[in-house]
């Protein structure tokens, strides 16, 4: 066992121009007591320090609250270890970690890289992936699927300039967003002021049986989606066998896992007692007993998948197989 406790990571993502580096801005000055590095990719709008881009590959400065910003010109993991070096010196502390993904960044290798290698495992826990959108420049933004993926990989979505559209605009791109990712629920977010409540602990990526803070369950009217990336629920109160189910996913994931962006599930299994919960990201997944069903408790089998060309009729298939 390491004697470490990881540090959370909360990954920003969103456009450029959407307001993350207003929204740095207030995680990094507000009055909240919690040391927070921030790793800022060099492409963003405008670091929130242009003085600090010298040539070194990582620069990192502590801020007059404690915070830590970090600039990087090279690529993810090597920041992430230079950071625990200068922790373990003691030349910096820090308790939280941000990173804030470039406006076309995919998200998809940043989480990645906190499953594949072992020792960043088990010094670092992602915590929650949070995207921003740009109300007023949605629907441009929106017609790249690097944009709705971002959507996709979510597990919350905050909306900036919402000043500057009508409310019909506004819940229109809200039902949008929620076709795209029934997981996230959507805030807004003013001038880059939000409760830190909304960004922090999030726990997207807890083998839970926390389904996602805003999980929509209900049906969206039936629109022309333009969008590439989409996402469904199943749910069924009928046990699930266990073994079709593995070999259900195993064949969900050996066809369509680069497609998955995320999918996370709360299941009824028969004979046992307890939940089994599982979780993953494109072909990466685990899953892990929860709490027992208390007595009386509807024992339903919830399942979300979010991803890109989503092959609807096949999950519904595997699914209505499951509970044959």
């Amino acid at each position: 066992m390491s004697e470490f406790t990881p540090i959370p990571v909360t990954v920003l993502s969103g456009f450029l121009g959407v307001g993350k580096t207003t929204l740095l801005r207030h995680l990094l000055k507000a009055e909240h007591g919690l040391k927070i590095a921030v790793i800022e990719n060099e492409f963003s709008d405008a670091g929130i320090d242009t003085q600090l881009l010298g040539d070194e590959p990582v620069q990192v400065m502590t801020l007059a609250n404690g915070c830590v910003c970090c600039t990087i010109h090279t690529d993810l993991t090597k920041a992430l270890y230079l950071l625990l070096e200068r922790l373990d010196n003691g030349e910096i502390a820090f308790d939280r970690l941000v990173i804030e993904c470039t406006g076309l960044a995919d998200p998809a290798p940043v989480a990645q890289t906190f499953f594949i290698d072992e020792e960043l495992r088990e010094r670092y826990i992602l915590d929650g992936i949070i995207t921003l959108v740009d109300a007023a420049h949605a629907d441009v933004h929106l017609a790249q699927t690097i944009a709705q993926a971002q959507v996709g990989f979510a597990d919350r979505l905050l909306v900036s300039k919402t000043d500057l559209v009508d409310k019909a605009s506004f819940e229109a791109l809200s039902e949008r967003l929620t076709r795209i990712n029934r997981r996230a629920p959507v805030r807004v977010v003013e001038h880059g002021k939000i409760d830190l409540a909304e960004l922090l602990d999030v726990r997207g990526f807890n083998l839970n049986a926390d389904l996602g803070g805003g999980l929509n369950l209900r049906p969206l009217l039936k629109g022309n989606s333009l969008d590439r990336i989409s996402s469904l629920v199943l749910r069924t109160d009928q046990a699930l066998d266990i073994d079709k189910l593995s070999e259900f996913m195993n064949e969900l994931l050996e066809a369509h896992g680069k497609q998955l962006l995320r999918y996370k599930g709360v299941l009824n299994i028969a004979g046992e007692p307890r939940r089994l919960v599982f979780q993953g990201v494109l072909k990466l997944y685990g899953f892990d007993w929860d709490t027992e069903w208390a007595e009386g408790e509807t024992r339903e089998s919830v399942m979300v998948f979010i991803a890109d060309e989503l092959p609807e009729e096949k999950i519904r298939a595997g699914f209505a197989a499951l509970t044959a």
